[in-house]
């Protein structure tokens, strides 16, 4: 694949995986748009790893906790990291469970179509705007609790549905029950761990049963431009938040859902 090819997909990848705006859709729209062939597997494997390398190097303190709140649990210690760990698996399982379903009855390439994603770029940016203007109340992560985390772990596995955005209805949902913005986003970010660590992994392993494995320059530029662009992101994206509201990502996704809606229909 050509180096300009490359570029734009590992920082599409990297700037828009951790944004309320799709990362789904705008790697399906790529290929749609330029009339590039796919990228394959390899770089979608870097370009996964980068991005998961990104946060959890942003959470790393969020994280270490998690790694060890885990074998507090095993030893029967119910610690601040450990009630973190369960609230994060119980956040992933609805997810996997309804990716599992999705994937294994093939309904995922189903959904990749310019209709489904523009119609749900629009109609989840509306949400958020009604839901983020309408919930003010300011609860922290330290308040998260065990309903909660179902309640928007149900959310995440509606990011299934291309321009659906796993971030934004996570975030969305977290909205919903009164959680303070930067909250709300690190309690999404915190969810994408386990999700891109798993679509990651999957990926491998179909890319291994087809002994594709072909990891050259491409997939290390991949990874670092991904890597770099998704810590970027997040890092302007929580200072945002810190003063100001999500509406400037309604307001791409609206131009952006309503782009694509004139381009099929007209």
């Amino acid at each position: 694949m050509s180096l300009l090819h490359l570029i734009v997909v590992a920082v599409v990848q990297g700037l828009t995986e951790f944004l309320p705006i799709s990362s789904s859709a705008h790697l399906i729209l790529i290929p749609v748009v330029t009339n590039w062939p796919d990228q394959g597997p390899s770089v979608d494997i870097a370009a996964h790893l980068g991005t998961l390398g990104a946060v959890i190097l942003y959470l790393r303190r969020d994280v270490g906790g998690i790694f060890f709140g885990a074998f507090d649990l095993i030893q029967g210690r119910l610690t601040v990291g450990a009630r973190l760990f369960i609230l994060i698996i119980l956040g992933t399982l609805p997810a996997l469970i309804v990716g599992y379903i999705l994937i294994s009855h093939g309904y995922v390439e189903r959904l990749r179509s310019p209709i489904v994603i523009a119609w749900a770029t629009v109609s989840f940016a509306i949400l958020l705007w009604i839901v983020d203007r309408q919930c003010n109340r300011f609860k922290r992560t330290e308040d998260l609790s065990y309903g909660a985390i179902v309640w928007i772990g149900l959310a995440q596995a509606l990011a299934f549905i291309p321009g659906t955005s796993r971030s934004g209805i996570t975030i969305t949902a977290a909205r919903s029950l009164g959680y303070k913005r930067e909250d709300a986003a690190r309690i999404s970010l915190l969810l994408s761990i386990p999700v891109i660590a798993s679509a990651g992994g999957y990926q491998a392993f179909k890319v291994v049963q087809s002994t594709q494995v072909v990891l050259g320059m491409d997939a290390l530029i991949a990874s670092a431009l991904s890597f770099s662009t998704a810590l970027l992101a997040m890092t302007l994206m929580m200072r945002w938040l810190q003063k100001a509201s999500f509406l400037p990502f309604v307001v791409y996704r609206l131009f952006l859902g309503g782009v694509i809606l004139i381009w099929v229909y007209i």
